[in-house]
């Protein structure tokens, strides 16, 4: 009781300090349009804390303990860093470095948008960026065999669908206890949804939709070794089943490694040349490549890719990096008869397909099919797809978000793509990727002449926003970027002062475009 009663005054304390001017919650008549008007994040990772073994990754986004016991760095990453070789390699590209693992209540070091083993989405995070008009947020699932088995560290199991069992049960949980905090069950913001008409209605009324996900690498343990499957068709019909009844609305079917299902879009530079031996350890050889004939083609393997000793000393003996033929690269794997009946078996179910991190081949062909059945649920969540098949995800009436690039970088292709998302009459949102192994929005280059002025106003009107204040850290978004998930309603306001009010109502209209694609997909399941 006595914890309870600090946390709720905590929460308190950081309203009222800086994370928000009221009014503090916007109100249910401020979203009684028949078109819901909010933001969509279309890929993020609040729960991936709980994979890859469980330990690679440091905080959680709650505790029933509170933020002291949730905020922690790894144990790993004590006295000063310079033993989290991970953290520091994908921070800086070297090995050594060092960090102040403190985090409750200093946070002097992390979270960072540079650091990808931090938390980055603790709740009370998350709560500000839904008061600053997120309204529909896909939580993948995610998972990865080898990178587990690769990390020395682990309390978990390195099964895929194992963890993704457990990510789901967090979410619950952290449902469970926002509504405490609100008053008992279904009265909190963060609201886990099962149709688009429940999500309409959470979405509706000024709460924060929340839809499952799952981005893994061998779902239902589909990986292949030297080409043979290690799945079948029964398999993966009970996997999608329980899955679905899991709560589980969007799937990726393959992710970084090529598998039974399909091959991948490949990763370029060091982080390449490290999920290529990946590849090889999960599939018992490298990335097969050739030399693209078509318009669209797959990211470059970089030939100078550096691995760290921690991985190179992984190789067999004798084994290194292969050369590849001439860019631009084209995986030479695509759609496999198992991807076929994975792909098919989410069109029965009325789930939403996700073709990022699908080779080039792979995806042409998912859209192929997806076409052939008029079949509207299809997402590119965080710029992993070709952008040649824009045009044939919008045809079929999918929906399309751009990863968290920096204010800059994100303006410049929401005014490249515009002219196609005004052709047929679409929203536009952003996949963060949040808690991904991937850097969030860094602070905008030059923006001295223009910076985010503090307090603003959130694109509704309905808050004032100041800036973030979390124990004894407060940030500001043209210093520290997007350093963690309460940051995001600034790097909108970031990119308002670049390209004015049209991106932000673009972006407002997001929420509504996911809803009517997931609205056209669910009307097209089989019964």
């Amino acid at each position: 009781m006595f914890h309870r009663l600090i946390r709720r005054a905590a929460a308190a304390v950081l309203l009222l300090t800086g994370a928000l001017v009221a009014p503090s919650v916007p109100t249910a008549a401020a979203h009684a349009a028949a078109a819901v008007s909010g933001f969509v994040d279309g890929h993020s990772h609040l729960f991936s804390y709980e994979t890859f073994g469980g330990m690679l990754m440091c905080g959680k986004p709650f505790d029933p303990d509170g933020i002291e016991e949730a905020l922690t760095d790894c144990p790993d990453h004590y006295p000063n860093g310079e033993l989290a070789w991970y953290e520091n390699f994908t921070r800086t590209g070297k090995a050594t470095g060092t960090h102040d693992p403190v985090g409750w209540p200093t946070f002097r070091d992390w979270p960072a948008h540079d650091s990808l083993t931090h938390q980055q989405a603790y709740y009370t995070w998350v709560e500000r960026a839904w008061r600053g008009g997120l309204r529909v947020l896909v939580n993948d699932l995610v998972a990865n065999r080898q990178l587990c088995a690769i990390y020395p560290l682990k309390k978990y199991s390195c099964d895929e669908m194992t963890s993704i069992r457990l990510q789901a049960q967090r979410a619950r949980e952290l449902q469970d206890h926002i509504d405490a905090e609100s008053g008992g069950p279904g009265r909190g913001w963060f609201r886990i949804v099962d149709d688009p008409a429940e999500a309409r209605s959470v979405a509706a009324a000024g709460k924060l939709a929340v839809v499952l996900g799952i981005e893994t690498s061998e779902p239902f343990g589909c990986r292949q070794i030297f080409g043979i499957p290690q799945c079948t068709k029964s398999q993966i019909d009970r996997g999608l089943d329980e899955m679905y009844a899991l709560g589980v609305r969007s799937m990726f079917v393959c992710h970084k490694y090529d598998n039974a299902l399909c091959g991948v879009r490949f990763d370029s530079g060091t982080q390449g040349a490290i999920v290529n031996v990946g590849n090889l350890l999960s599939t018992g050889s490298f990335w097969q490549a050739r030399t693209c004939t078509g318009p669209e083609h797959d990211n470059t393997i970089d030939p100078a890719g550096v691995l760290p000793d921690q991985i190179a000393r992984l190789l067999p003996p004798g084994v290194s990096l292969p050369l590849y033929p001439p860019a631009p690269h084209c995986n030479t794997r695509g759609l496999t008869s198992l991807g076929t009946y994975m792909v098919q078996g989410l069109i029965r179910r009325g789930m939403m397909v996700e073709i990022d991190h699908m080779s080039v081949k792979a995806a042409a062909q998912t859209l192929g099919l997806l076409e052939a059945a008029r079949y509207p649920g299809v997402i590119s969540s965080h710029s992993w797809a070709d952008p040649g098949f824009f045009s044939r995800i919008y045809a079929l009436g999918g929906m399309i978000t751009q990863y968290g690039h920096n204010s800059t970088d994100f303006v410049a292709e929401w005014r490249r793509t515009a002219p196609l998302r005004q052709q047929y009459n679409v929203g536009y949102g952003y996949g963060l990727d949040v808690n991904g192994m991937g850097r969030l929005p860094a602070p905008r280059a030059g923006n001295a002449a223009n910076p985010v002025t503090y307090p603003f106003t959130s694109f509704d009107g309905s808050v004032r926003l100041d800036r973030q204040r979390t124990g004894q850290r407060v940030w500001d978004v043209n210093v520290d970027g997007v350093a963690n998930y309460g940051l995001v309603p600034d790097w909108i306001e970031d990119m308002r002062l670049l390209a004015g009010q049209d991106i932000v109502r673009d972006l407002a209209s997001g929420a509504e475009s996911y809803l009517r694609t997931w609205e056209a997909t669910a009307a097209r399941r089989l019964p």
